[in-house]
């Protein structure tokens, strides 16, 4: 009979973890005990030595479904042994060193309660079990017991607690498990604050009546499980309008929920892996190609830039009436989605309900409804009532709240399928804070903390041979953002105990993020480390594709809006020789004035007027090119003022940007050159509008040529040759997406020549795509396809976004390698 101590480190806490170890224990006749602290679980057991491995195995065989394994480490038992059976033990504090679980969709066995009139759980909209349910949501401090969770306030009933202590119950030491009689309650509030009364709609309960509101055309904000989302009937163009309007968010894309795969399917493509994703515990938004594309064009209505679909009448301001039948025995086609849901784009992001409450409200819900984030622009999501009453009471009609408080804000995570491989686009609710293993090499890292970047923020903490990624916390520049990424941060520092030997941020001086780093690093005396931005787009992609840290340096692509340089000046199209430690610049785009600087980003027409006037067009232009709408747009403009801020670089530094390069020609084939909404609109409408046969037979209709130029050790991509003949197709008149489609085309082949050239004197084998310009998967796919056939291995993200999202990851690991190099 031997005694060990068997330590199990990884996702291991509120999963249902130690109800597994006991039953697994039961079975293999062992004594002991087993306890969560803050390094995991640590069980203490005793046994033969034959019943204690194939308790190990079946340890890791029969793991629940929302743990992870990372590591189970055998030894003697030292101490104190009083055994007669095997029981479950206390928690004990102590440093923090276990994984905190993401919040879990509702499974299936939760599913069927909530709908049977039978279980005590019918209709009960918080109704959760070791296998789903909130985690770090409502995580005060670890051990992840009751007490350190806003569970706490509510006094378990008898009847859950019998659950709670049942060995063989699903809801066996499930900490947020409750039922009607104790757990958290849900209400219906009128916006104006009159009273809601059971006459003025038929409903079951509060939750029932939401899908009725929405039916009806109301907005109604809707407390989850990580914040309050705004919602509304996404069939209803009128509605959709109506929330449009009132949130101020004019064109930026909404996100769906509906009642199944079935309902998705009426509008969408899904695959197996999409399919998968919807139905998954992480319970993602998925950006799904829409069922039976019609292309359109941009072109000007009612004095305003808008999105037509060729062949079509113009939008209905009201919703369309029901359709009819072909026969009596067809059902009826499926209500349309608003057209101002997703204006201008080819995909649409679906999710599927992932609380009991959504399962409850879209129960009768045959269409799908908006689910968007309840906040105004550019601030964090309202997780406060009081906050939630003020912020959005112009905004919302009603409000579904309920009392169990949200601690950690989560928004949505965003993911797609490019190619049969999954690619986050917003990693947040069902995926933070999972950790992502670091490759060889990386195994005794320093405690870093990296502060990420300005926009799409996220912070990353390193530890024990893993990366601990935040979730998305938004864009810092509004104060209300930057004061949820300051207290989202400490309670990450709070929860793993982290004590940061190394901080890493941005080289930009501007950065909230830099700047709040550096008095972190003076006020405790720790090491900084400034990192170049596009070098660390490089490092995350390699991080999470498990390249060694001694691994030899890749080519990294990094294309982005813009980024802070080692020279002082802002990169965008970089090509670098790199590895964890070290790059070296071989090759950009020609650098071409932000008119205005930050203007240029929500104005493209600036974008487009600096590449003209860049490639010395312009009065060209003015002799050649006069009748086009675009040049009509930009002689309108002060252009006397604009040369002198470009000449005197009043505002206005040059960007080696591909994200502004690709404004600027979206501009120019009429994709709201004026006015974009949020960063990135025109860039994401003009690969919408790309044609899809022009895409599949470039030889047809030939490519826009880039000029590849090398001067001071560097080579230089120059638009020029691109926009000459980009004019005259406009000037012929050719299609907007047949040219959409020839500049993605052209500038894949000028990326692949540029790769070519630098082969030549370079030793690399291995090519990373990254930045957030490669989010563009028409880009994406092509430069791939193109490399692959040359024989480059292509790496690309799919763990972290490739966008800034993922910033923090390979600031910490460069971070990292210098330190575990010196």
């Amino acid at each position: 009979m031997g005694i060990e101590e068997i330590r199990v480190c990884g996702t291991v806490q509120g999963v249902g973890f130690r109800p597994t170890v006991y039953r697994l224990a039961k079975a293999c006749g062992l004594r002991g005990d087993v306890c969560n602290d803050g390094q995991g679980v640590l069980i203490r057991v005793s046994g033969s030595a034959a019943a204690l491995t194939e308790f190990v195995v079946k340890l890791q065989q029969e793991c629940p479904p929302l743990a992870k394994i990372s590591e189970i480490i055998r030894t003697p038992c030292e101490g104190e042994f009083n055994f007669d059976d095997f029981v479950i033990s206390g928690s004990v504090s102590g440093v923090a060193r276990t994984e905190i679980a993401p919040d879990a969709a509702t499974c299936p066995q939760c599913q069927r309660e909530i709908f049977d009139p039978f279980s005590r759980f019918y209709r009960y909209p918080f109704t959760n079990c070791t296998h789903c349910g909130p985690r770090l949501s409502i995580i005060l401090a670890i051990p992840y017991d009751r007490c350190n969770t806003s569970m706490s306030a509510f006094v378990i009933c008898p009847e859950c607690e019998k659950e709670y202590h049942d060995i063989e119950n699903r809801r066996f030491h499930a900490q947020p498990v409750a039922c009607h009689t104790c757990g958290p309650k849900a209400w219906l509030e009128r916006a104006d604050g009159k009273p809601v009364t059971a006459s003025m709609f038929s409903m079951l309960d509060d939750v029932d009546a939401v899908c009725t509101l929405l039916q009806k055309g109301e907005i109604v904000a809707i407390k989850g499980i990580g914040g309050i989302h705004l919602a509304c009937d996404a069939t209803q163009e009128a509605a959709v309008q109506k929330l449009r309007q009132r949130k101020q968010r004019y064109a930026k894309p909404f996100a769906l929920m509906a009642r199944d795969i079935a309902i998705i399917e009426q509008y969408c493509i899904v695959n197996d892996i999409e399919k998968e994703l919807l139905a998954s515990p992480a319970a993602p938004i998925v950006l799904l190609e829409k069922r039976g594309l019609e292309k359109g064009e941009w072109g000007m209505g009612n004095g305003e830039w808008e999105y037509k679909l060729n062949n079509s009448s113009p939008t209905p301001s009201s919703p369309p009436s029901p359709p009819t039948p072909s026969s009596p025995s067809s059902p009826p086609s499926p209500q349309p989605i608003a057209p101002s849901v997703a204006p201008g784009q080819n995909t649409l992001g679906f999710m599927l309900p992932y609380t009991p409450l959504h399962h409850l409200i879209l129960k009768r819900m045959n269409r799908p409804i908006v689910l968007t984030s309840g906040n105004l622009a550019d601030e964090p999501q309202c997780i406060d009532h009081d906050e939630a009453r003020e912020k959005l009471g112009q905004i919302a009609d009603y409000f579904l709240l309920h009392n169990r408080e949200i601690v950690n804000r989560i928004d949505d995570s965003v993911v797609r399928v490019v190619e049969n491989k999954t690619q986050v686009i917003r990693r947040a609710r069902g995926y933070a804070p999972a950790p992502i293993k670091l490759p060889p090499g990386f195994d005794n890292v320093p405690q870093v903390l990296a502060m990420g970047s300005e926009l799409k923020n996220t912070f990353c903490l390193l530890r024990e041979g893993e990366a601990i990624l935040s979730q998305h916390l938004g864009d810092l520049e509004k104060a209300a953002a930057f004061n949820a990424y300051q207290n989202t941060l400490n309670l990450y520092l709070n929860l793993f105990q982290h004590q940061p030997q190394a901080i890493a941020i941005d080289l930009h001086p501007e950065y909230l993020s830099t700047k709040l780093g550096k008095e972190l690093a003076a006020a405790n005396t720790i090491p900084i480390h400034s990192i170049q931005h596009h070098h660390a787009h490089i490092a995350a992609c390699l991080a999470e594709n498990n390249i060694p840290l001694n691994a030899p340096p890749v080519l990294g692509i990094a294309f982005d809006g813009l980024g802070y340089g080692a020279d002082g000046k802002l990169w965008g199209g970089e090509f670098l020789l790199a590895d964890y430690r070290q790059f070296q610049r071989l090759a950009t785009f020609k650098p071409v004035a932000m008119i205005g600087g930050k203007q240029a980003i929500y104005q493209p027409w600036r974008n487009t007027y600096a590449q003209l006037l860049s490639a010395n067009l312009w009065d060209i232009c003015l002799q050649q090119y006069s009748e086009l709408e675009i040049i009509k747009i930009l002689q309108q403009k002060p252009i006397n003022l604009l040369n002198q801020l470009i000449e005197q670089r009043i505002n206005s530094p040059v960007a080696s940007s591909v994200g502004r390069l690709f404004d600027a020609v979206a501009a120019a084939v009429g994709i709201c050159p004026e006015q974009c909404s949020y960063e990135g609109q025109a860039a994401i409408a003009l690969q919408a509008l790309a044609d899809i046969p022009t895409l599949n037979n470039p030889k047809e209709i030939g490519i826009y040529p880039f000029q590849i130029t090398f001067s001071d050790s560097i080579y230089c991509i120059d638009p020029r040759p691109m926009w000459q003949l980009l004019l005259d197709d406009l000037q012929q008149r050719t299609p907007q997406q047949v040219i959409a489609a020839k500049f993605h085309l052209s500038l894949a082949n000028a990326i692949v020549e540029t790769v070519k050239k630098l082969r030549q004197d370079n030793l690399f084998t291995q090519v990373v795509l990254t930045g957030g310009v490669f989010q563009n998967s028409t880009l994406l796919q092509l430069v791939t396809k193109q490399l692959q056939n040359i024989k480059i291995n292509v790496l690309t993200h799919s763990l972290v976004p490739t966008n800034d999202g993922g910033i923090s990851l390979g600031q910490a690991v460069i971070t990292a390698a210098k330190i575990l190099t010196n």
